[in-house]
């Protein structure tokens, strides 16, 4: 799947297993296997400079770690890789790992004085995968849903929904979702962005602008050609993902993201968050203390400022804030 594909995070519910673990489907299906454990090559000790920032262990917080983390020294983390700008491979090839998740999660470790070591898992695999103890955590842009607080804790650090990524300039001057009724625009097939275009046909005819032409692609590195080459006004995409290919493409000169007032973090924005094993008491709390200070210290909007979505951190560390 191409770095930039949207909305994989939406994954729903499909079924039980026998000891009662949910399972979890990503838009791109998948075996639910682990994929070959790919360690993080540097995961973070306090002290730790990310984004400008030197981060230093807070022994308050180190403290209330549960006794197993602090023994063992880490928090293994699965996270499912590519999914630009959350985690990412710094090489085509894999390697040492990158993404705003990764960093957040480095960051993390640093404040708690422990490592918070990542390793590549299949996304519809992460949930089965903690409950089989394999993992502590998910950090994987991971949207906390009411369902899947029933078998975890979430400790939510940011909100995010679709975004619309333009040609830089923006000359058919797209401001809002109504300004793309009459015009041609991109989605990658089968997402939740061409459902939202889908829906919003009833407000474009009651406002007789006419429908949204929606032209469906199967990767979204397709749509984002469309968009390039004049054939459709607009991709329509996780916000995140249009942040950073706005950023990213061409050295930042080819896109731009539309930033409509009345939806700063995307359009039905739900919250994303830190997953954490109820098997460990103490570490969600743990978490959600550390994730709080950096916040209130600037550190995560700096983490989220580096990857073009800055936009979507949060001023409160919520513990299953699910809304729906």
């Amino acid at each position: 799947m191409p770095p930039t594909a949207p909305t994989r995070r939406f994954a729903s519910l499909v079924a039980l297993t026998a000891c009662g673990t949910l399972l979890l489907t990503a838009c791109g299906g998948g075996s639910g296997q682990a994929t070959a454990p790919v360690p993080s090559s540097a995961a973070a000790v306090a002290p730790f400079t990310i984004a400008g920032v030197r981060i230093t262990e807070d022994a308050a917080l180190h403290a209330v770690l549960p006794d197993a983390i602090k023994q063992s020294g880490q928090v293994r983390v699965a996270s499912d890789i590519p999914y630009a700008p959350f985690e990412m491979y710094r090489g085509a090839g894999g390697g040492a790992m990158t993404g705003l998740d990764y960093d957040m999660g480095q960051a993390l470790g640093a404040r708690l004085g422990v490592r918070f070591t990542f390793q590549a898992q299949k996304f519809d695999g992460i949930v089965p995968a903690i409950g089989a103890g394999r993992y502590d955590v998910a950090i994987s842009a991971m949207t906390d849903s009411r369902q899947r607080e029933q078998v975890l804790d979430f400790v939510d650090y940011s909100v995010s929904g679709t975004g619309i990524l333009v040609a830089k300039g923006n000359a058919a001057r797209i401001t809002t979702l109504d300004d793309l009724c009459g015009q041609k625009a991109a989605v990658e097939s089968g997402t939740s962005q061409q459902t939202l275009l889908s829906a919003h046909q009833s407000a474009c005819r009651a406002a007789g602008k006419g429908e949204v032409t929606i032209q469906a692609f199967p990767k979204n590195s397709d749509a984002e050609l469309a968009l390039s080459s004049g054939r459709v006004v607009a991709d329509v995409m996780d916000k995140p993902a249009a942040g950073w290919t706005a950023r990213t493409a061409d050295g930042g000169s080819a896109f731009e993201v539309v930033e409509d007032p009345s939806a700063v973090r995307g359009y039905l924005a739900t919250p994303n968050g830190i997953a954490v094993s109820r098997s460990i008491p103490g570490l969600a709390d743990a978490i959600q203390r550390a994730l709080q200070s950096l916040i209130d210290d600037g550190t995560l909007t700096k983490i989220f400022d580096q990857y073009g979505a800055s936009s979507i951190t949060v001023k409160q560390a919520t513990k299953n804030g699910a809304v729906n």
